[in-house]
């Protein structure tokens, strides 16, 4: 039985069954990829192109059955076949559409917001008009006409968008992995012949360059198009690969840490006690002493006492890890006043802020306030100049996000992994301790949040504060 079925079979048929195949395949491919806990856009939408995948494998096999099997099969069954393949098509296409808006959405989110409607509506009625034209009466050729019209609408405008999509997605991964990056334009390349070969030529066409079939040419996009988005899945692993080793430093910077904040503890309360002794001892001398020159050294004196001092207290908070009852905040005021607070310091700096309405979280407001401070003042000292600062907040996913950005000198490459560590600093001695952004991340720490820097030489830096809200916050202390 099953070689009379596979003698039925024509070459055109065999393109069929291969053509459903590489869908189907491209679907399996995505569904059973891990992709839990990433933090990529694409693995946010990709369940869109598996569908498209599993339902466009399914039609092509629905399309083939009919051809084999028809001469078994009544009008009534073809029929029914021939419905449900042509409804299996106009999903597979809406899929692949809603999959093309939600990669170009990574980049060209207001673009999205503001046409996609319009244009789905209008895809509808040109669909639907095409239909009209012919009339209503429900036939075979009916559902002919519902098929190539499907395609010369949703099948070549999502396409379109899907390859431009996977092509722009592709820049916004490229400093992760290249060789991926390239996978993705090679799989928008391929999706763009393929809007043309399914959307826009009909089956049973015959090229006039290379006189193949079309259907020849479709098989050579299904299967170009697995081939790339199998090899760009390869991100999920780099992610996971990369978090882990990230874990892995973080694991080695909290033992620094806590080693260093242990010696830290002892070092400052050492120094501290001579310090205040003998600045005490300089206030009584200039009591005692007339106003003449040594009123200038004793003060230069004080000030280094001072300075001294001031390094203590910072070796001391960052020796300090006591728990705090955290309360109930909006992050956005807390950003505003330590903005307030450095005002004086802002004068020659362009201030833009984009903050937006983020829910509370749970923190402290003087500690948050501390790295806020913090970050400002390094972007300051990043643009003796001046230059422009913006400030952004916006809530994702259960989490606030604060984005620092300055136009500033920006980090060298080779600093950018040492940045959060104790006393690492780039700045001139006696100008810095490289303590500030070490505490910083012991109090981003705190809140269950996290803090990165992305930095280019020449170009700025962006400090990334993420910090869960209330109901994410007490899911971290549960655990």
């Amino acid at each position: 039985m099953i070689f009379d079925l596979f003698s039925s079979i024509t070459p055109i048929n065999f393109l069929y069954l291969l053509y459903g195949a590489s869908f189907l395949f491209m679907g399996v491919s995505i569904a059973t990829k891990d992709m839990k806990g990433s933090n990529l856009k694409l693995g946010e939408s990709l369940w869109l192109l598996a569908s498209f995948g599993f339902l466009h494998g399914a039609h092509a096999w629905l399309e083939l059955g009919t051809w084999v099997e028809g001469r078994n099969l009544s009008y009534q069954q073809i029929f029914t076949i021939e419905t449900v393949s042509a409804g299996v098509l106009i999903l597979s296409f809406i899929f692949l559409l809603e999959f093309g808006f939600a990669l170009i959405k990574v980049v060209h989110e207001r673009w999205v917001h503001n046409f996609r409607a319009p244009i789905v509506v209008g895809l509808f009625f040109v669909w639907l008009s095409y239909l009209l034209n012919h009339g209503l009466v429900i036939s075979m050729q009916f559902l002919k006409r519902a098929d190539v019209g499907a395609r010369y609408t949703f099948g070549f405008v999502g396409g379109l968008l899907t390859a431009y999509g996977l092509v722009v997605y592709a820049q916004n991964i490229k400093a992760m992995s290249s060789e991926v990056a390239r996978s993705l334009n090679f799989a928008g390349i391929t999706f763009l012949f393929y809007a043309f070969f399914a959307g826009i030529i009909s089956s049973g066409y015959t090229m006039p360059l290379v006189p193949v079939p079309i259907e020849l040419y479709r098989g050579g996009t299904a299967v170009g198009i697995i081939y790339f988005i199998t090899r760009a899945l390869n991100i999920f692993d780099i992610e996971t690969r990369r978090k882990i080793e990230e874990q892995a430093r973080l694991l080695v910077q909290a033992e620094k840490l806590s080693s260093l904040g242990r010696l830290a503890a002892g070092i400052a309360h050492e120094i501290n006690n001579p310090l205040t002794n003998a600045y005490l001892g300089l206030q009584t001398l200039k009591r005692k002493l007339p106003s003449n020159d040594l009123f200038a050294l004793i003060e230069a004196v004080e000030k280094s006492i001072e300075r001294a001092s001031h390094i203590a207290q910072e070796l001391l908070q960052f020796s300090r890890a006591r728990e705090v009852d955290f309360i109930p905040l909006d992050i956005n005021h807390v950003i505003t006043s330590s903005l307030t607070l450095l005002k004086h310091k802002l004068h020659h700096i362009v201030t833009h802020l984009e903050l937006n309405t983020v829910p509370e979280i749970m923190g402290d407001p003087v500690k948050l306030e501390q790295v806020f401070i913090n970050v400002i003042l390094n972007a300051i000292e990043a643009m003796p100049e001046g230059g422009r600062l913006t400030v952004a907040s916006l809530a994702e996913n259960g989490v606030v996000e604060v984005k620092i950005r300055d136009t500033g000198h920006g980090i060298a490459e080779e600093n950018l992994p040492r940045v959060f560590e104790p006393f690492f600093t780039t700045k001139e001695v006696g100008k810095g301790t490289g303590l500030g952004l070490s505490v910083s991340y012991g109090i981003v720490k705190q809140h269950h949040g996290e803090i990165e820097i992305s930095s280019s030489p020449g170009k700025g830096t962006v400090v990334s504060i993420r910090i869960p809200t209330g109901e994410r916050y007490a899911e971290h202390s549960y655990h």
